[in-house]
């Protein structure tokens, strides 16, 4: 029997790490992502299992919590094959650059105050560097497109599925045979919110002898589309108007270009105030940059932009502000500036610059549109804090704090439960990438929704398949 263990997004809903190992000795890894939040340091704990003796990689989408510790897994002996998307690549490889940066200009902030106390070896060294970032981009990658059914030898195949969450997103049918029998695992990898503003829907499946569904909003609904627009539409103009200035921490990848589409139709339609936007991410301009590189795959409405305007995002508001120096400038625009910038859950990045400029004004607003991870300064906020340190000064929050969850790029309870109801067969469910409390909501809901049981998966835990 085959058996699969889960080496991360297990009760959690970061360091999404599934390993199957299947009876014949191949052994197949489905993401190898980073831990975020309170649990980051598991990052730098052993995996679980040998990375030498994994044979392949297949990586459903371009996100850290997806991606960030392949460096790692490499550096480690992993010598296999990756499969994937030519663009989930392309993003993947701006996310861990990204993420050696920094690290390493972490680890050299640390290593200096730790020189002064005379305890530099107390510093941990950076988990991986640019260099093992670019080892793992050289290793055999098996690219391929949605609906082409891989072939990985040993009667073993896998299928893509459009999971509508990012650029590329994929669902992973994963087919193998043991003992004659030939058996079907389907990861859902992120299911995406019922939202094609830059992302086509998710694609339906019909049969799985196993599931294993992702569960981060597994106990909640989202605001309607429709409905969520019109509350960031609402806060912008009235905070514009009343020459305030709009803060948004934003994911780099698919967040970051859902909002730029979101207020070029505002500009569009005369909705959006004269104002300055300034895309504050170098992160978020280079995956701006892929998303463009690969336009066929978005929505019908950014392909319209691009035919019409020949751009997808640009409009003359909008500013990119790739060098420190122009990000500095910003600081000083006294009104009326809408500010995307990284990181989304506000544990670093130049957000945190804007923090300390404009958080303690009370006409400013800052705009949550993405989930906020337990242990982050963005879920800090969320829930509720008075003041935060930046940099080691108190910042008091009197701008106004709105958490617009709409946005999200995940599926709500409604949405997940629909996409597991479309399933003509489906014998065995296995709830991953969600925090435990939430999980048990979502276990329930399965339960009185489709007459189904299913299991919470472990850490760690052997399943058999």
């Amino acid at each position: 029997m085959a058996i699969l263990q889960s080496y991360g997004a297990a009760e959690v809903v970061t360091g999404s790490c599934h390993l199957l190992q299947l009876q014949n000795g191949i052994n197949i890894l489905v993401d190898c992502g980073m831990f975020q939040g309170y649990t980051e340091d598991q990052n730098y704990q052993p995996f679980g299992f040998e990375p030498a003796e994994v044979d392949f990689l297949l990586i459903t989408h371009g996100h850290l919590d997806h991606v960030g510790r392949i460096p790692k897994l490499v550096k480690e002996g992993f010598s296999g094959s990756i499969v994937t998307h030519r663009s989930t690549i392309d993003l993947a490889e701006v996310v861990m650059l990204d993420s050696a940066k920094l690290m390493k200009e972490s680890y050299n902030t640390d290593f200096k105050k730790a020189q002064r106390r005379g305890k530099e070896n107390e510093v941990r060294e950076p988990l991986y560097t640019e260099g093992d970032v670019e080892s793992a981009l050289h290793l055999p990658i098996i690219y391929t497109t949605y609906d082409e059914k891989i072939d990985l030898g040993n009667n073993i195949s896998v299928n893509f599925k459009n999971a509508g969450h990012i650029l590329d997103s994929a669902i992973i049918e994963l087919f193998f045979e043991e003992e004659g029998i030939q058996k079907k695992i389907v990861f859902s990898g992120d299911l995406g919110n019922n939202d094609e503003l830059v992302s086509p829907l998710p694609d339906n499946i019909e049969e799985a002898d196993t599931l294993f569904i992702e569960s981060t909003y597994g106990d909640r609904n989202h605001k309607g589309i429709e409905e969520t627009y019109v509350e960031f539409k609402k806060v912008i103009i009235e905070i514009i108007e009343n020459n305030g200035n709009v803060l948004i921490p934003s994911f780099a990848i698919e967040r970051a270009q859902e909002i730029l589409c979101l207020l070029k139709q505002m500009y569009n339609k005369g909705e959006l105030p004269e104002c300055k936007i300034f895309l504050d991410s170098p992160m978020a301009i280079r995956a701006t940059e892929v998303y463009i590189n690969y336009h066929e795959e978005l929505s019908e409405c950014c392909n319209e932009f691009l035919e019409r305007d020949g751009t997808i995002f640009g409009f003359p508001y909008l500013h990119y502000t790739s060098k420190v120096e122009d990000s500095i400038k910003i600081n000083s625009e006294d009104s009326r500036c809408i500010i995307i910038a990284g990181a989304g859950m506000c544990n670093g990045g130049r957000i945190l610059q804007h923090f300390k400029h404009r958080l303690w004004n009370d006409k400013n607003a800052l705009v949550f549109v993405g989930y906020q991870v337990e242990g982050t300064l963005g879920r800090y906020i969320v829930d509720g804090a008075k003041t935060i340190k930046v940099y080691g000064e108190e910042i008091v929050i009197k701008a106004k704090v709105y958490t617009i969850n709409g946005f999200s790029a995940h599926a709500d309870q409604n949405g997940l439960i629909g996409w597991m109801g479309k399933f003509k067969k489906l014998d065995n469910i296995f709830i991953v990438h969600g925090e435990r409390d939430k999980q048990e909501i979502f276990q329930k809901e399965i339960e009185k929704r489709l007459n189904k049981k299913s299991h919470i998966v472990k850490h760690g835990e052997k399943i058999g398949i």
